[in-house]
This record gives structure tokens, C-alpha cells and sequence, in this order.
């Protein structure tokens, strides 16, 4: 049997352990692999979701385009009718963030290279939809961007990468708190590394929603993991 049919195989003996099952991982041949497919939805959430087999038939395409373009994307391996299978990219920015046995120099390490891996590929002229730090994953230095889903929204490109840097500075302030110094430290990465025209015109696009700074400040402190970095994502562009 050759390597490419034993994993085709295991691919197929995966789609049939894993049914129903929207995202699962495997091991072969040393290495791991992250199986994905159509999200099965019940009652109301099939009219309230966007079609699954549509948004994974693009997440493909897109996946497989950014590649192409050289983008820092994991490499699609297989896929087929409701499924999509990915090399392994290492754990995510956030999950790097959550572990006790990491020190801060460690951390701050990855946050760069996150920072830096973002304004390459905006520089590229791509965006990513959505590059929260659930959605970066990092390894030894390199930056992968994972779950493209979200990368189907219109507008133009600098439209979405201005959506792109906000979706990363909120992110910021979710799993980092109000630690400024460390969060400025981390944008000024991404400005120095070549994202310096987006943050500009990302700054003039939040000057016609800073009403929002004095409405969202009572919640400043006290609101949810999505609300209360929106007062701190407008605060940071206002004091820098």
C-alpha cells in the first residue's frame, strides 16, 4: 500500500469515527491533522446559519488560493464532499496565552510574530475575516492563520483589512485584559512591520464612532468578554 492510500484510509476511516462531528483531529504517519466538516443544523439554526457546505466549500477554495499566493495558511492535504483536512499548525496565540509554564518573554514573543505574520499579509494585500488569536496559531516561530470562514464579507480589501486589525486589537484587550503597555507594545509591531497605512486608516474610521467611547465606558470594567474591549479597543485608538 502506498503513503498516499494508507492516508487516504485514514481519512476515510476518520470521516466514518468522526460523523457528525465538525471538527476533529488525527495522527498518521508522526503527524496531526485536523479533520473538518459540514456543520449539521437543526430546527431554526438552518435558517439562522449560513449554508455549512457552502461556507466550507469556500473556506477550501480560499485555503487552497492563499497557499498558492504563498499566505500563511495551513496546508490543505484532502478533501472532498463535506469535508476539508488540514496539516497541523500548532497551538493557537490564545492557548500559548493560557498556560501557566510560559513566560511573559515567551508570550510576548508570540504576540510579535502574530503581529508581524498579519501586516505580511495584509502587505500581500490579502485579509483574513477574522484574525482573533483563537484563529492564529503559532509554532516555533511560525504564524499559521487558521479558519477562513469568515473571510467572505464584502468590501474592499483595505475595508477589510481595516476590519482585520479591529477584530486583533479587540481580541487583544479580551485575553490580555487592560494591560495597555503590552498590548501598545504588540500593535507597534504590527505598525513597524509594515501595517503602518492600515492602522492610519483604521484610526480615521473609528473617528466617526468614538460616540461609542462615552456609551461603552460604564462597561468598561464590568462588561462581558465582547463588550468590554470595545471601550478599550476605542481608547487605544484615541491615545495613539
Amino acid at each position: 500500500m502506498t503513503q498516499m492510500q494508507s492516508f487516504k484510509d485514514k481519512v476515510s476511516q476518520m470521516l466514518v469515527l468522526n460523523q457528525g462531528q465538525r471538527i476533529s483531529h488525527f495522527e498518521h504517519g508522526g503527524k496531526r491533522y485536523w479533520l473538518k466538516q459540514v456543520e449539521h443544523l437543526e430546527g431554526a439554526m438552518r435558517f439562522l446559519k449560513a449554508d455549512s457546505a457552502k461556507a466550507l466549500t469556500k473556506e477550501t477554495q480560499v485555503l487552497k488560493q492563499l497557499d498558492n499566493e504563498g499566505a500563511p495558511v495551513p496546508k490543505v492535504v484532502a478533501n472532498g464532499d463535506g469535508y476539508l483536512v488540514v496539516e497541523d499548525a500548532g497551538r493557537t496565540v490564545r492557548d500559548w496565552l493560557d498556560r501557566d509554564d510560559v513566560e511573559l518573554d515567551k508570550q510576548q514573543s508570540i504576540l510579535d510574530d502574530a503581529s508581524q505574520a498579519l501586516a505580511s499579509l495584509h502587505s500581500m494585500q490579502l485579509a483574513h475575516g477574522r484574525p482573533a488569536l483563537r484563529d492564529i496559531s503559532w509554532r516555533a516561530g511560525e504564524v499559521k492563520f487558521i479558519d477562513f470562514e469568515a473571510n467572505q464579507q464584502k468590501g474592499s480589501v483595505a475595508e477589510q483589512q481595516i476590519r482585520d486589525l479591529l477584530v486583533y486589537v479587540h481580541s487583544l484587550y479580551r485575553y490580555l485584559g487592560e494591560d495597555s503597555e503590552r498590548i501598545s507594545k504588540t500593535i507597534s509591531v504590527y505598525r513597524e512591520a509594515g501595517g503602518e497605512i492600515i492602522w492610519q486608516k483604521a484610526k480615521q474610521f473609528l473617528a466617526a464612532w468614538q460616540w461609542l467611547y462615552y456609551c461603552s465606558r460604564p462597561f468598561k470594567n464590568i462588561g462581558g468578554k465582547d463588550l468590554k474591549p470595545v471601550y478599550w479597543v476605542l481608547w487605544h485608538f484615541r491615545n495613539n
